[in-house]
């Protein structure tokens, strides 16, 4: 049973992701388009706390040559800095801007507008079991973020 619900929700999640995610976004200072992919690469950084490229790239499934490349635009229009590390020169983090917190805090992963309209295509019934299936799904991942396994990632 647990590789059917494993099956069940792996093909289920990137339908809705699918039809409602957030394609680009917009920087609200030069109304430059941003898009999904460096939007989602500003989640994944802070602007105290900086992040290595090479943990970054490792995190997000692609070679550090890739995820430099990305980077660089986003350097380029003000949403990230990069760092020597103090502790290692060879080392390059990456910390974000101003702006690049402004885009962090404003971006979404699924638009509103789109959810709205898919969970107005429901009756009553199905949207409240959806949505409270979702949020039993959304407590069980947050109990396993803050699980000390997953800190120190030794996944089970």
């Amino acid at each position: 049973m647990k590789e059917q619900a494993v099956r069940r929700l792996l093909e289920a999640y990137p339908k809705i992701f699918f039809a409602c995610h957030v394609r680009h976004v917009r920087d609200p200072e030069t109304s430059k388009v941003i898009s999904a992919h460096q939007a989602g690469i500003l989640d994944h950084l802070d602007e105290v706390e900086p992040t290595s490229l090479m943990t970054l790239a490792k995190h997000m499934g692609v070679t550090a040559s890739t995820m430099s490349l990305t980077v660089d635009r986003l350097v380029r229009g003000g949403h990230v800095v990069r760092e020597k590390d103090p502790e290692d020169g060879r080392r390059v983090c990456l910390r974000l801007t101003p702006a690049g917190l402004c885009i962090k805090n404003m971006q979404k992963v699924l638009d509103p507008e789109r959810v709205h309209a898919m969970l107005a295509e429901l009756s009553p019934e199905d949207r409240e079991a959806g949505l409270r299936g979702l949020e039993v799904l959304a407590s069980a991942a947050e109990q396993r973020v803050q699980s000390k396994h997953f800190k120190t990632g030794e996944e089970s």
